[in-house]
């Protein structure tokens, strides 16, 4: 690659800042522009949930590199700065004063932005959403109380954030209330047995827990929220709100160039786009996983760490295929879990442990028996043997999995 040459980063954290470091270390000797939208160094999005709203973790901690890294390996790291529009005919991005800067090839990091919901009151002050590092600070303000009192937080949603945000927030003595519109937390993650542990482990911590429950409207008397009004009349008194029901990919850059977007910005093996000279990483990459042999997007920060590898060889002209299972952990309470592989939602669990004392492993297996995702829930020493499971392809003997004094090389059929 010629010292001529510019590549171009849209998005600066985690995976853009890893994109930047992997072609330094792959010698890459020319121009980098790595263009963010927060003013803030890149850095990793899973503490602000947990660690850093727990209070156990700065910022500096997980920020990727400090600001002397940039300057010293020539990345022209431009904060503050959003991204308008790309000419993939003339090969720049334009900046929002219309400025064009030109790229030989680009790599779209976009990240994704929090879903939000059609309610009255939702733009009232005291609502939060949770993305950046701002965002953490806003609501860890309204949590946190030195003076004695007891803040109330009520939750709209039980997914992993909104579930993140429960356990650290009953951390800090908040009265903690979460109002969930399906049968169980995380039922579109792992099903209904599996988010059954979920809210057990909610309601034993103190977390009033409302299922299958519907938000009416945001009380906000003098656009200040006060709740939540539920739709069978009840309420739920607050001080904060906060709207955790997902997020979308920020894929409408990716739009307005042309490309092929299909819930996500659509990559080959290699996060090649549909245009030769661009990649596309992280939460928008809607991309084909050999391991798995289906396209699938995952917004998960494992994908951010790893997927720059992959994609700063594609954009060096070298081949690369980025075929690692999707990875994705928690930690709430005394409860730690991580989670590999990816399982249809219509495919059974089997456990081996002990669920009631949430130390178990969990698996999700096809009509053929294959294991296509599994779970260990405070239990460290399973990863490998469940990776194993799910590449090997092979069916296993559902009993024997079940059975703790078998051990898990000893499952297949």
């Amino acid at each position: 690659m010629s010292a001529e040459q510019t590549f171009v980063i849209v998005g600066a954290g985690l995976a853009g800042a890893k994109i930047a470091e992997e072609l330094r270390a792959r010698d890459y000797a020319g121009r980098i522009v790595l263009f963010g939208r927060e003013e803030h160094l890149p850095y990793e999005r899973p503490p602000l949930s947990k660690e850093y709203f727990a209070g156990s973790r700065m910022l500096p901690d997980f920020t990727v590199h400090n600001g002397d890294w940039y300057r010293d390996h020539r990345v022209d790291l431009r904060l503050g700065t959003e991204v308008a529009a790309i000419d993939r005919a003339a090969r720049t991005v334009s900046l929002p004063d219309g400025s064009p800067v030109h790229y030989d090839k680009l790599a779209l990091a976009t990240g994704s932005s929090p879903r939000s919901l059609p309610l009255p009151g939702v733009d009232a002050d005291g609502v939060h959403v949770l993305r950046t590092v701002d965002d953490a600070d806003s609501l860890l303000t309204a949590v946190r109380r030195d003076d004695g009192t007891t803040a109330r937080l009520a939750i709209v949603g039980a997914g992993w954030i909104g579930l993140e945000i429960a356990a650290s927030a009953r951390g800090h003595g908040a009265h903690v209330t979460v109002v969930e519109s399906g049968p169980v937390p995380l039922a579109g993650s792992l099903g209904p047995e599996m988010g059954a542990v979920f809210a057990d482990l909610h309601r034993a911590h103190g977390v009033d827990l409302r299922l299958g429950a519907s938000v009416r409207e945001i009380t906000a008397p003098d656009s200040r929220a006060t709740g939540l009004a539920l739709g069978d009349g009840s309420t739920v008194p607050a001080d904060a709100v906060l709207v955790a029901v997902g997020a979308a990919p920020d894929v409408a850059l990716a739009q307005r160039a042309g490309l092929e977007v299909d819930g996500g910005v659509l990559v080959d093996a290699s996060l090649r786009t549909s245009d030769p000279d661009i990649v596309a990483v992280g939460d928008i990459a809607a991309a084909v996983n050999p391991a798995l042999g289906e396209r699938v997007r995952v917004e998960h920060w494992a994908n951010a760490l790893n997927q720059p590898a992959v994609a700063a060889a594609t954009m060096l002209g070298v081949d690369a295929v980025y075929d690692r299972l999707p990875y994705f952990f928690t930690d709430q309470y005394d409860l730690g879990m991580e989670y590999v592989g990816f399982a249809p939602r219509d495919t059974r669990v089997v456990t081996r442990g002990d669920v009631a004392a949430r130390q178990f492993l969990a698996f999700w297996l096809d009509d053929g028996n294959r294991v296509r995702a599994g779970m260990n829930v405070n239990i460290w020493d399973a990863g490998d043997d469940i990776r194993a499971l799910i590449s090997s392809g092979s069916a296993v003997d559902p009993n024997r999995l079940a059975d703790p004094t078998v051990p898990l090389g000893d499952v297949a059929r």
